[in-house]
């Protein structure tokens, strides 16, 4: 597996960005560009096809949502745990001074980074992408959704 860093971590799931999400989208715009009000059962017909595709864009949508969610939760209880084996202290107050994106930025540092770059993130207010280009040596996540 190749080796990540900020240039490629970014990761795609090609059924999910590039199948299922299109088709959903398509078939949502052709039923609105098809709505029919000409008559009560043609607006009925109309209806019905809106709800189902609104239903279908909304499924995996909302199931990536629950998965990001997720791993957003578990990156926090990781984070937490790294601190507190570096440290010895709890991941309170550290926690209160950064939010949930610079967390998550931070995971990627390895632990001889990590407490440096966490007290620069908070004195500096750096973003997620400052933090992550701060990063010298990567630690990749090869595990996400």
């Amino acid at each position: 597996m190749k080796n990540q860093n900020y240039e490629n971590h970014t990761r795609y799931n090609p059924l999910h960005h590039f199948v299922l999400t299109p088709l959903t989208t398509i078939f949502f715009g052709w039923t609105i560009a098809k709505i029919d009000f000409s008559s009560q059962d043609a607006a009925l017909e109309s209806a019905f096809l809106f709800i189902g595709s609104f239903v279908l864009v909304l499924l995996p949508l909302i199931a990536r949502m629950y998965a990001l969610t997720l791993q957003n939760r578990i990156i926090l209880n990781e984070m937490r745990n790294r601190y507190f084996h570096l440290t010895g202290r709890t991941f309170d107050e550290k926690e209160q001074n950064l939010k949930l994106g610079q967390i998550i930025a931070l995971r990627f540092a390895p632990d001889n980074e990590l407490l440096g770059l966490m007290d620069r993130s908070i004195a500096e207010k750096l973003t997620a992408k400052e933090i992550k280009k701060q990063i010298n040596n990567w630690k990749g996540d090869y595990l996400r959704v």
